[in-house]
């Protein structure tokens, strides 16, 4: 498999070193990523450096991950407006501990393999090194008025930069030149805000004699608003699925706007890009059939979770969106529910009041979901309130503890996917 190749077709590629492609086609070659541990789980955003490791690996090549134990503590400016808080060592090394059970699940740690992944913590040997022996032994080599042409130094200038960010890209290059003349690592691979800090690595390995180094950097991704690309509007969507449920995380996926579904598909589906063309010119005749969505939401939420969680997730949007039945919702455990009405507003009623039955018209109109008994009393003759996925008929309808599912909740929908949530505590 040409690895540089694929990427080129799949519109990934933004800037590479002459000689990496050649490079890749001779040997098997070690290569790296680097993740800054600044949470206790990777997100949607990362996927891009994880399905690189995944196709260099799949390609017959070595990945290394990189977890960044000692750049975590100062931070990279790279694509930044502002300094970012610094976390304890305590906390970059818990989070890197997440991080390695995370990518184990994408990538093979299994030694035997000659193209086994590695992961390693740079904060393993910069531990070791004085302030004094690091200016000395790798400041010298690399100039102030180099690390000034970085655009990431050059686009903080204005907003100012303090000494501990300046010096990043000198610490990941030398994160690049210990990896290459330790583990015989020759490439190094990134987003494309990265470029400047790779090749300081590939500059400082040249200058201190070590073995030939490469390196290319991806595209950044990005929604066609212009948006940065892995965030929901409640925020990060995390792999984790104590962060993200998985039906959040397939949710995600299948509401990807058709102006990004083409280039999202083609970046993280391990699909041939012949299937993904065929696939995306499937979807533009019928767009409202969201099968690239579909497929994708698909293949995603079983490489980052399960088959069984893919399973759920979609019986899970039938509930909302298809035309499931009252034996689905009530199946559903309590975390289960609460998943799958994530953003469904909420209202709340007192339990107490169920004894004797509550009357359907009253609560609608005193708990606001309708804002009179009126509204709520036409819209029921017209047949728009569903209870638990079932149509309400009777003027009457009283709601009683048996209807609650879970024993505290009941769904209404008025009209097609207008829903609510109401908690009887």
């Amino acid at each position: 498999m040409n690895l540089i190749a694929e990427l080129q077709q799949r519109g990934l590629i933004q800037d590479i070193m002459p000689g990496t492609e050649e490079q890749l086609a001779k040997e098997m070659t070690a290569g790296y990523i680097g993740f800054d541990p600044t949470a206790d789980s990777l997100h949607v955003g990362n996927l891009v450096p994880i399905t690189l490791l995944m196709r260099l690996q799949r390609a017959g090549h070595k990945p290394y991950a990189l977890v960044g134990g000692a750049t975590g503590m100062i931070g990279d400016p790279s694509g930044k407006s502002q300094e970012r808080n610094l976390l304890d060592m305590d906390s970059i090394l818990y989070n890197c501990s997440c991080f390695r059970k995370q990518l184990g699940k994408f990538i093979d740690f299994n030694s035997s393999q000659p193209n086994g992944a590695v992961m390693v913590n740079n904060y393993d040997w910069f531990k070791e090194i004085s302030f004094l022996d690091f200016i000395r032994d790798v400041g010298k080599h690399i100039s102030v008025n180099y690390m000034m042409a970085k655009d990431s130094v050059k686009n903080r200038l204005e907003t100012g930069m303090s000494f501990t960010e300046f010096t990043y890209q000198l610490i990941q290059g030398y994160d690049f030149y210990y990896l290459n003349k330790n583990h015989k690592v020759a490439l190094q691979m990134g987003g494309a805000d990265q470029w400047g800090n790779i090749v300081t690595g590939t500059e400082l390995i040249r200058r201190k004699g070590g073995s030939d180094a490469f390196a290319f950097t991806c595209k950044l991704i990005t929604k066609s608003d212009g948006s940065k690309f892995g965030k929901s509007e409640s925020g990060n969507v995390w792999l984790d699925r104590n962060k993200t449920s998985p039906y959040q995380f397939y949710q995600f996926w299948l509401k990807l706007p058709d102006a990004d579904a083409a280039k999202m598909a083609l970046v993280f589906s391990f699909k041939p890009v012949d299937e993904l063309k065929a696939l995306i010119a499937e979807h533009e005749l019928a767009p409202h059939q969201r099968k690239l969505q579909k497929a994708l939401a698909e293949e995603m939420t079983i490489m980052v979770h399960s088959e069984d969680d893919l399973s759920f997730a979609k019986q899970a949007s039938d509930i909302l969106f298809g035309q499931s039945s009252i034996d689905v919702l009530r199946s559903l455990n309590e975390q289960q529910l609460l998943e799958v009405m994530d953003g469904v507003p909420q209202v709340t009623g007192a339990k107490s009041g169920l004894a004797d039955g509550l009357e359907l018209i009253t609560f609608l109109a005193e708990s606001g979901v309708f804002a009179s008994k009126g509204e709520a009393k036409k819209m029921l003759q017209n047949g728009g309130i569903s209870i638990n996925k079932e149509k309400v008929t009777a003027l009457d309808f009283k709601i009683a503890e048996e209807h609650l599912l879970n024993g505290k909740y009941l769904l209404i929908q008025k009209g097609k996917s207008n829903y609510t949530l109401a908690m009887f505590g």
